[in-house]
């Protein structure tokens, strides 16, 4: 009941963070448009058009977030948990779809640029800057080990590198004329988000895939398992992730024919909750089959 309670409770902050930077990032984005028109600028328009997505990925969160504390019933074993990751998911692909109009817009106007009023263009980005900058440290006071959550951090993060690529430009504009500068911060803007866009997608999906999670390899693993005293083999090991931060895993432990099957369960635990942080696993323990018989059943054993 208690991690019950304490998980609440840091969704509760968490969604007071996220509700903060979604005030700020709105009522900034509708300025901005105005503006971006009348400066005839592609790089405002274009961190307008990110600050939405950044809207819709705060949305996303926060209905994920919903979605995943619903307790797991019917055919949902684990609840909904992974909608959360769908979020993430939808947020790095949004990110690359969304770059891949903005340089072909920016790539048509280094060919024909426009005229960009520099001063207007100045002003609004480095406003947008003390903006972002608010609204991306409320958000590094959620949880960002969720990567729902990190998927919108991150498009808040690659909107306050915009921010700052085109007031660099708005400044060029101003100083030399050089009204190209205004596309060339827009393809600086979608290299930074196509590197974002590829990472969460590639987060995701691995969680999608089940593979194990970054940092455990699932040999060095087994070898880990299998050199406890009493175990005398691990076949059959599954690890992967439920959603982000919930690793899990399953295997088949045989253990020696005179072992103590709750001994080796017991020291299997330990070792996957102090050094692999493994809390959810599900064991099953057979004593070791001896010539051709086989294997003698001890129990199969879950630990949430």
């Amino acid at each position: 009941m208690g991690h019950g309670h304490d998980h609440a409770v840091h969704g509760h902050a968490d969604r007071r963070w996220l509700g903060l930077a979604l005030g700020l990032i709105g009522a900034f984005m509708a300025a901005e448009v105005v503006v971006g028109i009348a400066a005839r600028s592609l790089a405002l328009l274009s961190d307008a058009a990110h600050m939405l997505t950044d809207a819709g990925a705060i949305v996303l969160a926060l209905v994920a977030m919903r979605l995943a504390e619903r307790p797991a019933k019917g055919g949902y074993t684990f609840g909904l948990k992974r909608a959360e990751i769908l979020s993430a998911q939808a947020n790095g692909l949004t990110m690359l779809l969304l770059a891949a109009w903005l340089a072909v817009e920016a790539v048509r106007r280094l060919i024909h640029p426009p005229a960009v009023e520099g001063g207007l263009v100045l002003v609004t980005a480095l406003a947008g800057v003390v903006v972002n900058v608010a609204a991306a440290w409320a958000m590094s006071r959620a949880n960002r080990s969720s990567l729902n959550i990190e998927g919108a951090f991150q498009h808040v993060l690659n909107d306050l590198y915009a921010f700052i690529a085109t007031a660099v430009a708005g400044l060029i504009v101003v100083t030399t004329g050089f009204a190209r500068a205004d596309a060339i911060a827009t393809l600086v803007v979608v290299a930074l988000m196509v590197k974002a866009g590829i990472g969460l997608v590639r987060a995701s999906g691995r969680i999608f895939l089940e593979a194990a999670p970054s940092g455990i390899d699932p040999p060095a693993l087994g070898s880990r398992l299998a050199a406890l005293p009493e175990v005398a083999a691990v076949h059959d090991l599954h690890v992967w992730e439920i959603t982000s931060g919930q690793p899990a895993l399953s295997a088949h432990v045989l253990v020696a024919e005179h072992g103590d099957c709750h001994a080796a369960r017991v020291s299997i635990e330990e070792l996957l909750r102090d050094e692999y942080r493994i809390t959810h696993s599900t064991l099953q323990v057979d004593h070791a089959p001896q010539g051709a018989a086989s294997a003698t059943p001890c129990s199969t054993y879950s630990a949430n």
